[in-house]
């Protein structure tokens, strides 16, 4: 449609003050007194001002296209939590604790793999630096590497922890930080093992993916 506006002012000017090149039977129609008359230049301007017009809002709007297409494709180079799968999480991830219990850490590490068995599935493990509290007694059910084995449901990343492949010695529950493209978790870990005093109580932490 824009050639056609762009063209049309041009077109109908030549056809209407003057023949044609190479078509003769076009100066049939030339109105009697306009024949070999210098064309009017305030004509041609006013023909061509509804072109130019048009031509600056076509590239006014395709502009803001533009933009809103490259702002779009940014948006959704960020997957939503609900749409994010179990192997987008593969790999090591740092792990922040807010006041954990007495003996653990407040930061570890964190490699997460597919299952074994299960595709779609997690698995993995934690890694502490227990330190003088290693075998201590309110620490005595964890290690300093606990396995790990879990999934990703609708956003949702819930994994269990065994320090001894045998018993949970602790549970994971947490969500993809609002923003972090699937790079950042926030969420709660509870020590289930049984060195865990009574109603222990739920750990705020932080998981960030590493490079």
């Amino acid at each position: 449609m824009l050639r056609l506006y762009l063209f049309y002012p041009f077109h109908f000017y030549r056809r209407t003050h003057g023949c044609i090149a190479g078509f003769a039977a076009s100066c049939s129609f030339i109105p009697d007194g306009l024949a070999g008359r210098p064309p009017d230049l305030s004509m041609i301007s006013n023909l061509f001002r509804p072109a130019l017009i048009l031509i600056a809002a076509c590239a006014l709007s395709t502009s803001a296209a533009a933009q809103n297409a490259s702002q779009n494709t940014v948006g959704s180079a960020c997957p939503a939590a609900a749409d994010m799968k179990a192997e987008q999480l593969h790999g090591l991830w740092a792990v922040q604790f807010t006041n954990p219990p007495g003996g653990l850490p407040a930061r570890a590490t964190m490699l997460l793999e597919r299952h074994a068995e299960f595709a779609e599935s997690l698995a993995g493990v934690v890694s502490r630096d227990l330190g003088p509290a290693a075998g201590s007694k309110a620490i005595a059910a964890h290690a300093a590497k606990a396995a790990l084995a879990g999934d990703l449901e609708g956003g949702m990343l819930l994994l269990d922890e065994s320090s001894d492949n045998v018993s949970i010695t602790g549970t994971w529950n947490g969500e993809m930080v609002a923003g972090s493209c699937g790079k950042a978790f926030q969420g709660t870990w509870k020590d289930t093992s049984s060195s865990a005093p009574d109603n222990a109580p739920d750990i705020p932490f932080t998981l960030t993916r590493l490079p």
